[in-house]
C-alpha cells in the first residue's frame, strides 16, 4: 500500500464513524486494518458469481459514448428487456441503484401501513431501511431454540399489516415453496419479497412470485442483477409491482438513480433471453456442484452444523466462537467470511460462506480445518 493510501486509511479508522463491514464484501476495511491491498483477500463474505466479469467489459466500453448525456431517467430500454424476459408489462418494472435502494422505498411504503413482520434472522439492510421511516417491526422466527429450521407450516407469524420475506432466505439458504408464499399474500395489506438470490438457485424460478404481481396489487418483488453476473461494483436492481406504486416511488427519489454503465452492463446481460438462460444454467451447475463439495468437505468436522442451502452460500453453526475463526481466517489466511453477529437472532456461533471457484473453496475448507482447533468454545453468556 502506498504512503498516501496508508495515511487515508489511518484517517478513516481514526474517526468515530463505524467503518466495520455490515453486509460482507468489504475487503476495503480489511485492507485498512492490515495494510494489504483489497485484492490480496479471497472474499467469500459476499455471495456473488465468481466468474464471467470480463464478459461485461464490452458493455462498459460501449457506455463511454454516453458520458456526455444524462441517462434515460426511466431506463426504458432496460425495463422493456426485463419485461420481455419475465413476460410482464414494462410498466411493472422499476430500476434502482442496487436492490438496497429499492428496499428503502419498499420500507417507506411499509411504514404507511402499520406493523411490519420481519423474518428472524434477517438481512441487516431490512431494519436499516425500515428505521429510515420509523416503521414498527415485529418478528417471526425461522429457527427453533436448538438452531434447527422451523418448517413452513410451523412458523408463528405475528399480527401485522405488512410482511417482509426473502426467497431463498438469507442467511440460511432455505427456499420457500410458491404455493406457501401465495397462501400468505391475501393475509397482508402489503407483501415485500426479496428475490435477490433466486435466479442463482437451481430450480428457484419455479418458486418466484413474479407471476403474481398482476393478480396481487399488494405485492412487491425486489431483485438484484449484480449477484447473478458477478458485478457487485455496478449497482443495479429492480422492483416488480403495480405501476401506480412504482410511479409513486419514482417521485420520491433522486433523479437518474441508474447510471449509463449500470444500464449498459445489465442490458448486455439480459437483452437476449437465450443467452441469459444459458448463463443461469451454468450458474446453477456451479451452485449445485460447490454446495455438494463444501458439504462433503466440512461434514467430517463434528463441531460444525451445516444448513442445507438452495442458494450460492451456506450457513454453518458451532458451539465454538466462529467469529474468532473468521478473524483467524482473515489475519492468517487472507480469507473473508461473513460474520453473522448483525443477523437478528444469530451471533458469533454462526458463519456464512459464499461459494467461490473450486480451488478457492478448497482453500477455504482446508483453512477452516487447520484453524478450527485454535478456536475456543463460547462462554454460556455469549452463546445463543
Amino acid at each position: 500500500m502506498c504512503l498516501a493510501c496508508q495515511g487515508l486509511c489511518e484517517e478513516i479508522m481514526s474517526h468515530a464513524v463505524d467503518f466495520r463491514p455490515m453486509h460482507g464484501g468489504n475487503p476495503w476495511y480489511a485492507s485498512c486494518v492490515s495494510g494489504l491491498r483489497p485484492s490480496d483477500y479471497l472474499d467469500a463474505s459476499a455471495s456473488v458469481v465468481p466468474f464471467g466479469q470480463l464478459a461485461r467489459l464490452p458493455a462498459l466500453f460501449s457506455a463511454l459514448g454516453y458520458l456526455a448525456v444524462y441517462p434515460d431517467p426511466a431506463a426504458t430500454e432496460l425495463r422493456c428487456a426485463l419485461g420481455a424476459l419475465h413476460g410482464i408489462d414494462p410498466d411493472y418494472v422499476l430500476l434502482g441503484n442496487g436492490a438496497s435502494e429499492l428496499l428503502t422505498w419498499a420500507a417507506r411504503e411499509s411504514s404507511l401501513h402499520g406493523a411490519v413482520a420481519l423474518p428472524r434472522p434477517y438481512f441487516a439492510d431490512y431494519l436499516r431501511s425500515l428505521r429510515c421511516w420509523g416503521a414498527r417491526p415485529v418478528f417471526y422466527d425461522l429457527l427453533a431454540d436448538d438452531g434447527s429450521l422451523i418448517p413452513a407450516n410451523g412458523i408463528a407469524f405475528p399480527p401485522a399489516s405488512v410482511l417482509w420475506i426473502n426467497n431463498p432466505h438469507n442467511p440460511t439458504g432455505a427456499i420457500w415453496d410458491l404455493a406457501f408464499l401465495k397462501s400468505l399474500l391475501p393475509r397482508y395489506s402489503l407483501v415485500v419479497c426479496d428475490e435477490a438470490f433466486l435466479p442463482l438457485s437451481p430450480g428457484g424460478e419455479c418458486n418466484s412470485l413474479l407471476s403474481c404481481v398482476r393478480e396481487y396489487q399488494n405485492l412487491i418483488v425486489v431483485r438484484s442483477l449484480t449477484k447473478l453476473f458477478g458485478v457487485p461494483g455496478v449497482r443495479i436492481g429492480y422492483a416488480v409491482s403495480a405501476p401506480r406504486r412504482l410511479q409513486t416511488w419514482a417521485g420520491w427519489r433522486d433523479p437518474w438513480p441508474v447510471n449509463c454503465f449500470a444500464s449498459a452492463v445489465a442490458l448486455s446481460a439480459i437483452e437476449r433471453p437465450s443467452v441469459y438462460h444459458h448463463w443461469c444454467a451454468r450458474v446453477h451447475r456451479w451452485v449445485s456442484a460447490e454446495a455438494r463439495w463444501l458439504e462433503t468437505s466440512l461434514n467430517p468436522l463434528e463441531q460444525l452444523t451445516i444448513y442445507p442451502s438452495s442458494a450460492n452460500y451456506v450457513l454453518i453453526r458451532s458451539p465454538l466462537d466462529l467469529s474468532h475463526l473468521a478473524d483467524l481466517l482473515r489475519d492468517r489466511r487472507r480469507i473473508l467470511l461473513r460474520k453473522c453477529d448483525n443477523f437478528e437472532g444469530l451471533g458469533p456461533q454462526y458463519l456464512r460462506i459464499g461459494f467461490r471457484s473450486r480451488p478457492q473453496n478448497r482453500r477455504i475448507a482446508q483453512s477452516i480445518c487447520q484453524l478450527l482447533p485454535f478456536v475456543q468454545p463460547l462462554s454460556e453468556q455469549r452463546f445463543g
